[in-house]
């Protein structure tokens, strides 16, 4: 039996502090797990590190089975920090002295752990441990609306984002308050392993995937996905993961084990526009995409979306946006 290549394993820490807030372990954690089983290409191993081998959480759960604070990280390593609440579910289960203690032996970790090539990822108010030990000086970033005060004094030289779901600056991507959590991570899932096994996470969780963090609306890649009807999801998830393939309603009818008339109806039913409409939005997304990368021609930008020229991205790209796709390459903001 022939196995197939090693998947890349990217290693993962997450720092568990005092009265941690448990959904900001388990909803990004959660998203990295189900990553691990759609795709083989990465694998995302994770290891829970802390001041104590235990520790209370914000609804009164007790956890174990916490590691020692390494004494260095791998070169690539996403550090994680989630927030912790005030008070705990049943009361407080660590004295504030306590507490104190283990938090500044996090902060006192988190200086000297941190170095170039190591992303740090804090959820909600863990963005307030990681600028305690100065680690959001002169970035960009966000926290929960109720701590946004709180991490301007800690971090006077950083530039507080309100209102965000989530802020990337560099190796910085900080979030806001519990889910926005989970929005940071599939964001971290579509740029390391594709849209494609982002989209599957969240629609098993059962969440949006929106554009960016500024952004409240969907992501194209997941314009017409509120829905669960699964053949239409069979095909969705096939025109996501291979855009520029020539995509016709037979094809995609036998991909979802329905008649072409068929799929049809239950296409406008169910996302509000055609199969065909669908494919062209995909398509004009990766256009999108491949014009903010690398300079490349329009001719090879309109081949690898899926087009036939440049034309046929011209006419499709106009349907959906104001500006030209010359005028996205010149930097221009696009809706």
């Amino acid at each position: 039996m022939k196995l197939g290549p090693k998947p890349r394993e990217i290693p993962v820490y997450v720092v568990v502090p005092p009265r941690v807030l448990l959904l900001d372990v388990a909803g990004p954690i959660e998203v990295l797990r189900k990553a691990n089983l759609e795709q083989n290409a990465v694998h995302f191993a994770v290891t829970y590190v802390g001041s104590t081998p235990s520790t209370g959480t914000s609804i009164g759960l007790a956890v174990s089975g916490i590691w020692p604070l390494p004494t260095r990280l791998p070169d690539d390593a996403l550090l994680v920090v989630p927030g912790s609440a005030e008070i705990p579910l049943g009361g407080v289960t660590t004295s504030p002295e306590m507490v104190q203690v283990q938090e500044a032996d996090i902060v006192d970790w988190l200086k000297i752990a941190i170095r170039p090539g190591i992303r740090v990822i804090s959820i909600c108010s863990g963005a307030l441990l990681v600028a305690r030990a100065g680690l959001l000086d002169n970035y960009d970033c966000t926290t929960h609306h109720a701590c946004t005060e709180e991490l301007a004094q800690l971090a006077p030289s950083a530039r507080v984002r309100h209102n965000r779901l989530y802020v990337e600056d560099g190796e910085r991507l900080t979030s806001a308050g519990v889910t926005a959590g989970i929005d940071l991570m599939l964001h971290i899932v579509a740029q390391t392993v594709g849209h494609g096994c982002a989209l599957a996470v969240a629609r098993y969780l059962v969440v949006y995937l929106r554009r960016g963090g500024a952004d409240p609306q969907l992501s194209p890649w997941l314009e017409g996905r509120n829905h669960i009807h699964p053949a239409v999801h069979r095909t969705q998830d096939a025109v996501a993961a291979d855009p520029a393939r020539e995509w016709s309603v037979a094809t995609l009818a036998r991909l979802s084990a329905a008649s072409p008339r068929n799929l049809s109806r239950l296409f406008n039913e169910h996302t509000g526009m055609s199969v065909t409409e669908y494919v062209n939005r995909m398509r004009v997304a990766l256009a999108r995409e491949i014009l903010a990368g690398p300079r490349l021609d329009m001719e090879t930008v309109a081949e690898r979306a899926g087009y036939a020229s440049t034309r046929q991205l011209r006419r499709a790209w106009g349907r959906l946006h104001d500006l030209p796709p010359s005028r996205m390459r010149d930097g221009d903001a696009l809706p």
